[in-house]
């Protein structure tokens, strides 16, 4: 315990006061440097708890209900289980759940309004029927043969198509790209676009039946919306990743589970769902500045050096250090009885 009481010293020490000050909630937290040198740790930790109630009174005086947001999409179901979750299912399952002109617009859409739901603050992603998804909907590949089709010079078929890919590709880069992380809960099959789309989540789980193909080369394609980019760096195994990608093979669960594509495998699309949302719950529960930090260093850190990382990582705690939440968390800590669940406002 000494040890908190000497790094709150030399903070204010650093700063060359002889106050120790925190912002909190817009409240300013008080200690005198000089006594806490030479107080015990009850008598530091009766200051940070009187600190800490004046904060509650004030947050509780100044906070103001936020707006909730609605989510209505034909394509997807979305609901709120439980505190700061989000459970966003695909909802073709008459289609199994295959994507769509309408589902490539929709997912995105719903992913940057959660990105900006601060009453979000982790998502589950499912699908409902027999299977999560069956890649994308061949009734769509008009869209393709329409522009083949046309007279108009090869070079502007090809500004056309890039035109489009880069569209769908906007799609799945919402997800990874949404600061809460999101959880894929995986049953059945799970092909083509299925496996883009879960390349982009942070936590993969699967049920025991569920099975995976990277599937486009076998409509004469290659996969084009993130599972060449983002896979390989998930399993790590090159020459598997080709064979996958290759000859469009399925592969169960229990591969994608030893090659880490999915963390976790369980017997039952319904035990699946009950630990996703403990998972869910427990992020929730955290911080939403550390939980958002950590994913966005993460990302940014899987596609730098590692000392790229580490300066991103300075830059960002240049501000993220600065947040209310870490008095929140050492009041919750400094209380021995565990009685004390630490409450952080939404961002």
């Amino acid at each position: 315990m000494m040890a908190w009481r000497k790094a709150l010293f030399n903070a204010a020490a650093m700063a060359g006061r002889e106050r120790f000050q925190m912002t909190k909630g817009g409240c300013i937290l008080s200690l005198n440097a000089e006594r806490m040198s030479g107080c015990s740790w009850d008598c530091l930790k009766r200051s940070l708890f009187t600190s800490a109630a004046a904060q509650d009174k004030h947050s509780k005086s100044s906070s103001s209900s936020s707006s909730q947001r609605t989510y209505t999409f034909k394509t997807l179901n979305v609901a709120k289980p439980d505190f700061g979750i989000l459970q966003v299912e695909l909802n073709r399952p008459d289609r199994l759940n295959a994507i769509n002109k309408d589902a490539w617009r929709e997912i995105r859409e719903c992913f940057e309004v959660i990105a900006l739901d601060s009453d979000c603050r982790v998502v589950i992603l499912g699908g409902l029927g027999k299977h999560f998804c069956a890649g994308i909907d061949l009734s769509d590949i008009a869209d393709l043969t329409s522009i083949i089709g046309t007279d108009s010079d090869p070079a502007r078929k090809g500004f056309q198509f890039r035109s489009l890919v880069r569209s769908l590709q906007a799609t799945f880069n919402a997800i990874e790209e949404c600061p809460k992380p999101v959880i894929a809960a995986i049953h059945g099959g799970c092909i083509g676009a299925g496996v883009d789309m879960t390349s982009a989540c942070d936590i993969r789980y699967c049920t025991h039946d569920a099975f995976f193909s990277i599937k486009e080369v076998d409509i004469g394609m290659a996969a084009d919306v993130g599972t060449l980019q983002r896979f390989p760096k998930i399993v790590g195994n090159d020459s598997l990743v080709r064979e996958f990608a290759l000859t469009g093979r399925n592969f169960s669960a229990s591969e994608a589970s030893k090659i880490g594509f999915v963390s976790r495998t369980f017997d039952s699309r319904a035990s699946m769902m009950s630990l996703a949302l403990d998972v869910a719950k427990k992020i929730a529960s955290k911080s939403p500045v550390a939980i958002q930090s950590t994913k966005i260093n993460l990302n940014y850190s899987r596609d730098h050096s590692v000392h790229e990382g580490l300066q991103n990582q300075i830059n960002w705690q240049g501000f993220a250090l600065q947040t209310e939440d870490l008095m929140t968390a050492a009041m919750a800590s400094a209380d021995r009885s565990g009685n004390t669940i630490p409450k952080f406002k939404d961002i």
